[in-house]
């Protein structure tokens, strides 16, 4: 690299929520940091876009359930335009004649369901919710190490011990029993209602290339849970769409002095004897910086940007060996008007809808994604945000947004070949459950696995960087050697879904990731100097 190239304390590569988070953390330590982002908006798959004139839609995350409240105070996101129009939404749960089910604080309503089952859910909800609370501790910090852990981890490990023996013997024994089970089994055990242990069990499958059948499945759902945690009863709403957490943490970062670039396309990771130099963008310019950090997923960031003959063979076989096949598309329609949906009040109709009547259908969706097939009955999670927010729609017009299970990225026919039909077929999947919504359909748009990756730098198009499963979380995150952000090329780190503790809008791995990086700085600092004092005497 010349002396004339441009130089920072850090380069964030990637301006999603969490390169966006990370990078503002480093600033307000005092760091002079620059991120890069190839898309010509801040926020990643936090995005609003508009897909039709004169209609906006959440064009990947959709809902707003995890954002870690310690962030969004510390960085001040609510000055900085993070506005929540409804929050704390019910679930309901959809059934063709009506008989929906209504899942909410208030418990369970509608479905016919039995006393038995009321009584079942409230136990297992407080139970859920103490083993997420586990999970959320072990969440707020970097993940320790097993093996050559230092003073800190072994602390971290003895905390988690200790919450988790503050359990008691009965919820221990429970948690242990069923971390690693999948859903279906645990489903089994606690309900008779087809149509609410469907409705549970969507958690555990959105977003992954599981089934209700395959193990950590209710890992996964815990994982869901978190929100509950974090305050989140429900779902909520974000004025503007999702795009505004981009909005406001991009927001954010400028007042904390970080540099932003859009349309900036990071081609190559340079390094140098084992250690990281800088950036080289695809039109050609430098970036030094003895620090990057790359808010892109674990395989784009060493195949691609670091290059694969940079580093150990080892290495690139755990990142090969990383799971992250995508599985989910999103839908969005413009409609001239609310739809109808069976049994649905327009109180309800602002609420999350599902498509899930019962473990069967969910299980044999599944079945087809196996074989490199999309279903034919596919799982969907509805949202209308426009009822809650009107400047998403012109006129008296609606949009609905849905994200959809199981759509397989390596379709077996290309989705060239597919996306049509299967477009088609999730419109008709509509109109069983809300007569009449085709003739309300102003525009549509589908986006494929294949999309999502396209669109939103995305391998594989897994929007978790990889799947949510216990031998991908924790110390195994993005995998072992590299569960603490710092990677194995001196002077990168990763701050993204791919590293600890995981995908979602929730910021924790960029702050965890910013946190860990001030110790780098501060003790680099320290052994520069005392590499000096030792040269000069």
């Amino acid at each position: 690299m010349t002396d004339s190239a441009v130089k920072f304390d850090a380069v964030v590569v990637g301006a999603g929520h969490n390169g966006l988070v990370c990078a503002a953390y480093l600033a307000r330590a005092g760091l002079r940091v620059i991120v890069l982002e190839a898309r010509d908006d801040f926020g990643g798959a936090a995005t609003t876009e508009e897909f039709v004139e004169g209609f906006k839609i959440s064009s990947c995350s959709q809902w707003l359930n995890k954002l870690h409240p310690e962030i969004i105070k510390d960085l001040q996101l609510e000055k900085h335009g993070l506005k929540i129009l409804a929050r704390d939404l019910d679930t309901v749960s959809l059934s063709e004649d009506g008989n929906n089910l209504l899942l909410g604080e208030r418990g369970l309503e509608g479905g016919d369901i039995s006393e038995a089952d009321r009584l079942a859910y409230d136990g297992f909800n407080r139970q859920m919710k103490k083993f997420a609370r586990l999970l959320a501790n072990a969440f707020d910090a970097r993940a320790p190490k097993i093996v050559d852990s230092n003073l800190k981890d072994r602390i971290t490990l003895l905390k988690l011990a200790m919450r988790m023996k503050l359990l008691g013997k009965s919820d221990m024994a429970e948690l242990l029993r069923v971390a690693l089970m999948n859903i279906y089994d645990v489903m089994e055990e606690k309900f008779d209602s087809e149509q609410l242990k469907a409705a549970i069990s969507i958690d555990g499958i959105l977003g992954t290339h599981m089934g209700p059948r395959s193990p950590n499945t209710l890992f996964v759902y815990l994982y869901h849970k978190l929100s509950e945690v974090y305050g989140y009863k429900g779902p909520a709403v974000v004025e503007g769409g999702m795009g505004r957490v981009g909005d406001a943490l991009a927001a954010s970062a400028r007042n904390s002095g970080v540099e932003l670039r859009a349309g900036s396309r990071v081609a190559k990771i340079e390094t140098e004897r084992g250690r990281v130099i800088g950036v080289r963008l695809s039109g050609g310019e430098i970036i030094q910086s003895g620090l990057v950090v790359s808010n892109a997923d674990p395989k784009t960031t060493f195949e691609t940007l670091v290059g694969y003959r940079n580093v150990e063979a080892g290495v690139v076989r755990k990142v090969s060996n990383i799971r992250m096949k995508g599985n989910t598309a999103k839908l969005h329609l413009a409609l001239s008007a609310l739809p109808d949906f069976s049994g649905v009040s327009e109180q309800q109709l602002g609420q999350r809808l599902i498509i899930a009547p019962h473990m069967k259908q969910i299980d044999q969706a599944f079945n087809a994604a196996k074989y490199a097939e999309y279903s034919t009955e596919p799982v969907m999670d509805i949202s209308i945000p426009s009822i809650h927010d009107d400047s998403l729609a012109e006129g008296n017009g609606q949009v609905l947004s849905a994200i959809v299970q199981f759509a397989p990225y390596d379709l077996k026919e290309g989705w060239d070949n597919a996306k049509d039909s299967f477009l088609n077929l999730l419109i008709d999947q509509l109109e069983c459950y809300a007569p009449g919504i085709k003739s309300l359909i102003i525009g549509k748009q589908l986006l494929t696995p294949v999309d999502l990756a396209e669109k939103f730098n995305l391998s594989g198009g897994h929007w978790h960087h990889g799947e949510i499963s216990v031998d991908q979380m924790l110390m195994m995150r993005p995998f072992p050697g590299a569960a603490q952000y710092a990677m194995p090329v001196d002077g990168l780190f990763l701050c993204g879904a791919g590293a600890h503790p995981g995908g979602g809008v929730m910021g924790l791995a960029g702050r965890n990731a910013a946190r860990e990086i001030e110790h780098y700085k501060a003790t680099s600092k320290t052994e520069n100097r005392a590499d000096s004092e030792e040269t000069d005497q």
